[in-house]
Formats: structure tokens, sequence, C-alpha cells
């Protein structure tokens, strides 16, 4: 019997090491490193099997690249804009897709319903291995979903599943968890590192070989990071995460990793009695505002994938009573606020270093882009005055360390959505002024950020 070999692979970034050391050597974490035991040598025919990894069906040898036909593989809708939004369009034939979130976020509602109806249309393959049928069977009728076209399979061994879908071609499968597949060929648990990696391997294969649209569900660990090795990410070609918290009815689909299309897409959805529904004016949720005006608000204009976002930020200054004045953000950077209250001081004379400042983006979005610095100086500076600023008036701008305050991405895009939510003023850097101002709306260009102290 041959000796078995040991392997050592860092859960991060999927390094291999040949012995156990406290830091990886590829990405620099500390006891990151798992321990798993290494297959037997492949056989010749399973080396055969595993041959093509993308699986040019039918074609061989050196293609020009205006050569590619493009018309074999297009894509269809998954029956949901928002959900075709983050993956760029809608489902590509052959495209392995990982949808992440944590536990009752609504992964398995989101694809349940949209095989229910893709069922309607194409064969589908629902496999769970978490749940049994009967509870999947359950929540369908809860839903009120249409289930007498889709197939559904339980399952956890992936020779068994690779045979199945062989006998019965669906084109869009969807495997509920990645984390409880297993291979015959790796002596590991399911869920362990090279159980995930060898099962998400053969899957995807699979996949761009038969031009399968394959849906993996991956759970998430305590920090909201997809768990298993770092190395599936790169497998993959979509990989996408539902938020939301347990108190919320609303659940945001961002894009992380997209092949097809642009990344940091945002999808959103209600989770009501019947399951997700879309949302199809977003910034209607995160610009619920009161009609009286109060201190302390400022609505921005922020670009999410292709598409600009209303929110709404909230700053509360307060005196401070410690000796080291609080700094607390929620949805922004903390350390983008000390830098902006600095610059505030500087170049603006206001003073807020014995104040407690505290920022809230209104919604739970996180704004991890600096077109927020403008309106975040802004509202602190209305709180700390308890001057409201006017209900009418957006803002948005980068604010330099040297007291200028800088352009943004899609500026004029930006002031057309708020133009058509019926705001008639904006303070916007000079650089992202319109060529072609918006009917009723007032855009005000400037340069230092004294100039935009004056303005309010």
């Amino acid at each position: 019997m041959a000796k078995k070999k040991i392997a050592y692979v860092c859960a991060d970034c999927g390094t291999d090491h040949s012995k156990w050391q406290g830091q990886c050597t590829g990405c620099g974490a500390w006891n990151t490193l798992q321990e798993f035991v290494v297959a037997a040598a492949k056989t010749p025919a399973r080396n055969a099997a595993l041959g093509g990894y993308t699986g040019a069906a039918g074609q061989t040898g050196i293609q020009r690249l205006d050569q590619v036909n493009l018309d074999e593989v297009p894509r269809f809708s998954s029956g949901m804009q928002e959900f075709d939004r983050v993956l760029g369009g809608g489902l590509v034939p052959g495209s392995a897709i990982l949808i992440g979130g944590h536990p009752g976020a609504g992964k398995s509602t989101l694809l349940l319903q949209t095989l229910c109806s893709l069922a309607r249309q194409m064969p589908a393959l629902y496999v769970t291995g978490e749940e049994s049928l009967q509870q999947v069977a359950m929540r369908a009728r809860r839903l009120g979903l249409p289930m007498d076209q889709l197939n559904m399979l339980s399952e956890t061994s992936v020779e068994q599943l690779i045979q199945t879908l062989q006998q019965h071609q669906p084109r869009v499968v969807v495997i509920d968890s990645i984390q409880v597949m297993h291979v015959e060929g790796v002596d590991s648990a399911p869920g362990s590192v090279s159980q995930v990696r060898e099962s998400a391997a053969m899957l995807t294969r699979f996949a761009k070989q038969t031009n399968t649209v394959l849906l993996l569900v991956g759970h998430v660990t305590k920090d909201g990071t997809l768990a298993g090795p770092k190395v599936l990410e790169h497998m993959i070609d979509c990989s996408i995460m539902l938020e939301g918290s347990n108190d919320s009815r609303y659940r945001t689909l961002r894009g992380i990793k997209n092949r097809f299309g642009a990344i940091n897409e945002l999808g959103v959805f209600a989770m009501l009695d019947s399951g997700l529904k879309e949302v199809k004016n977003p910034s209607s949720i995160f610009l619920s505002r009161s009609d009286e005006p109060s201190p302390g608000s400022a609505v921005m204009v922020i670009w999410e994938g292709t598409r600009p976002l209303l929110i709404e930020i909230q700053a509360l200054v307060d005196d401070s009573h410690f000796g080291q004045p609080k700094r607390v953000t929620v949805g922004l950077d903390q350390n983008r606020l000390n830098l902006l209250l600095a610059a505030l001081h500087r170049h603006g004379g206001i003073h807020l270093g014995d104040q407690d400042v505290y920022i809230n983006v209104v919604g739970g979005v996180r704004v991890t882009e600096t077109s927020a610095d403008l309106a975040l100086l802004l509202a602190a500076l209305s709180s700390f005055r308890n001057t409201p600023l006017p209900q009418d008036m957006i803002v948005f701008g980068e604010v330099g360390l040297s007291g200028e305050i800088r352009p943004v991405p899609s500026g004029q895009e930006r002031i057309r959505e708020a133009a058509k939510h019926g705001f008639k003023r904006a303070i916007v850097p000079k650089a992202n002024m319109p060529k072609v101002m918006p009917d009723g709306m007032t855009v005000i260009g400037v340069e230092r950020l004294q100039q935009a102290l004056e303005h309010i």
C-alpha cells in the first residue's frame, strides 16, 4: 500500500506547502494552513477524463480571435431583472456562478424561485445536499411557486451527480451547497479545503464541457467571507454575495467577480411572504426621509456598478464628555472620517476635535467610494451648527488633503439621476459641471472646500 502524502494548503490564497508552518509564503497570513491527504496517483483513464478544462466541444487547434463564433452561447434571462443586472445581462451557458451569504439571507429562496421560473422554458435540476426533498417542496408550496416542471435530486457525491447530469442533460443546475459535496478520491471530510476545491473543479469542468449553467451555493465565515479556499473564487466565472440583516426586509445582491459583466453591480430585493421580490427603484428605500428638515442629514449620489443610487448620510455631532472624542461610522471608513475632519479644520476653519462625531449611511449601504467626502462634511457641519440643509439639495465630491474638491466618475449621470427624483440644487466639483443644465435644477460647481461651506 502506497504511503499517504500529506499536504498543507492556505485557506486564504490556496498556496500548497510541503510542511506546516505558521505563516503562508503566498499571502503572508498567519495560522491559515490546513492539513489534508493528497489523493493517489491518477490513472490514465482519469487523466483523459480531466482533459480539456474549458472543453471547446468539437473544436480543436488554434483559432484567431475574430473567428470565434459568439452566436453559439447566447445569454438567456433568469426571470428577474435585478438578478440579470448583477450577472451582467443574464445567464451565460457554460458559466459557473458562486452565490454566498449569511444563513437566512435567502440564497436557497432566490435560486428556487429562479429555477421554478426557468423550468417552464428549459430542463433544470435543483440538487440539494443540506435539505431533504420534502423541505424544499414545502418551501416552494409556501411561496406559491410552480412545482410541476422542476426536477429535484438529493445527492452529495460528485461522481454520482455527474453521471446523473450526463443522463438527463439539464441546462441549469443548482448545487446547494458546495460545502457538503465530496469526491471519492480525497480522504478528508466534506467542507474541507481539498474537498471543496476538488468538487468545484469537477463540477466547473463538466459545466464548461457541456455548456451547462452551474449555480453553486457557498457558506460564509464569521467575518462575512466565503468559507473554503480562496482558489475557489478563481475557478468560477462569477461570484456574488447576498447580504442583508435579519431585522431588515431588504436584501442586496452584489457582484464581487464577473467575467461577463461589470463588478460591484447591485441588485435589491424585498423579502416578503411570497419570497424575494425585485425593487425596481432602490433609491426609494435608501432615501426614506421625513418631510420635516432635520440637522445632520445630507443626500448624495453613489455609483453602484452601472447605475446611480441616491442615499442619505446622517451625522450627529455632540459635545464629548471624555478626554478622547469618539469617531463612529456605520457604512463608511472610520479612517476616512478622521482624515476629512482634519481637512475641515485646516482648510475650513471649523474645529471638531472636542466633539463626538457619529456617521450613519441610511439603509445599510456600504459606501466605499470617495464621492461621499463632501456630503459627509456638510452633514457633520449641519449637525454641529444645528442648521438643516435644504431638502432639495444633493452633494457629492472628493475632498483632498489640500482642501481641493476633486471630480468623481460619472458626475453628469449622477446629476441627471438626482433631477429625476425632484432635487433642485446640487453642490458638485467644478470639473463635474454638466454642459447642459437639467431643467429646473441649479448646479453649483466648487473647487475648494471653503467655497462649498459658503453655499450652506
